[in-house]
């Protein structure tokens, strides 16, 4: 049962004195924020012990809390937490460090044990939910800092809410979580989508260049030039990715674009019938069956990438 599973995670927490919290690379608002929300969670409650939140920080989710600058590698037999990452390649932040045990905790579909302590709930909407059912279990205080990262994570992941793995459990775990703190939850929202004047320009430019195959298929890609013309990121289109949720006749969509500093292919993709994770999985990346996500450094698995995705889409009209 969960709340077994719970007690375990608790009692760990308790027992060790280091503990390091990560979660994947190239992170989202749920991923950056169940990690530094775990982090302060239990640094209230046990403010002695040392708790680090670790990983490549984006300048746009600063807003969230700031990551610790450390070196894992002087780190001995600490307490490994994963958030939001189901696969252990894509844990950002922990090379060299030497931790004694691990614990997971993921919504994505379950791909690889970690070794020690599994929590993998498919049924939340993310990481941040079961993190807030896992704290209100605990009866440890919530306070407003760490309340509104829960929040914010639960809001980004479900898309406000309106993604089919919102379910009645999560406004159940919402509702507790307005009870037991003092957030304001409209502002909130105001401090997850409002944007620079650079960035909805920027949306504009994806809507003209969004190209549609006959088969249902959208994508744009999107060059350094463009990025650079408009003054934003590599991290931009991700976090328009659902922006584009009710395209009328579009099955499956996507953004990619290319870090050239780091020779990174990101894509970000979303579907609304064909499977796309297992597709996903073939790039080396993953995630859930209908909101997936690439990294690749080889422009070949771009292309063909692109290729599967079209000819999943073919396969589920014929079906329709």
């Amino acid at each position: 049962m969960k709340s077994d599973i719970f007690k375990k995670i608790l009692r760990k927490i308790k027992q060790y004195e280091t503990i390091v919290i990560a979660r994947h690379v190239g992170p989202d608002p749920d991923a950056i924020c169940s990690q530094v929300a775990l982090r302060d969670a239990i640094l209230e409650r046990y403010p002695k012990k040392k708790v680090y939140a670790v990983g490549a920080g984006v300048s746009k989710f600063r807003k969230y809390g700031l990551l610790d600058k450390i070196d894992v590698t002087n780190l001995h037999n600490a307490l490994l937490i994963t958030t939001d990452v189901p696969n252990f390649y894509r844990i950002d932040g922990i090379e060299g460090l030497k931790f004694k045990e691990i614990i997971k905790i993921d919504h994505h579909p379950f791909e690889e044990n970690f070794g020690g302590i599994e929590l993998v709930d498919e049924t939340a909407c993310s990481t941040c939910q079961i993190i807030t059912e896992l704290l209100i279990q605990s009866k440890w205080p919530i306070s407003t800092k760490v309340a509104n990262n829960l929040f914010i994570g639960i809001v980004s992941d479900s898309d406000r809410f309106l993604l089919s793995y919102t379910t009645v459990h999560t406004f159940e775990i919402v509702t507790e979580l307005l009870k037991r703190s003092k957030i304001s939850f409209t502002k909130l929202y105001e401090k997850l989508y409002e944007r620079p004047l650079e960035e909805i320009r920027f949306r504009g430019y994806l809507a003209d260049n969004l190209i549609v195959t006959e088969n249902h298929f959208a994508y744009v890609d999107i060059s350094a030039e463009v990025i650079a013309k408009y003054h934003v990121d590599t991290a931009t289109a991700s976090n328009m990715i659902n922006d584009f949720n009710y395209i009328k006749d579009v099955y499956v969509w996507c953004f990619v674009t290319h870090d050239v500093k780091n020779n990174v292919y990101k894509v970000n993709i979303r579907s609304k019938g064909p499977v796309i994770n297992e597709i996903a999985g073939k790039y080396h990346g993953g995630g859930h069956k209908f909101a997936s996500g690439v990294r690749t450094s080889e422009r070949q698995d771009i292309d063909n990438l692109l290729k599967d995705l079209d000819n999943v889409c073919k396969t589920y009209k014929m079906e329709e």
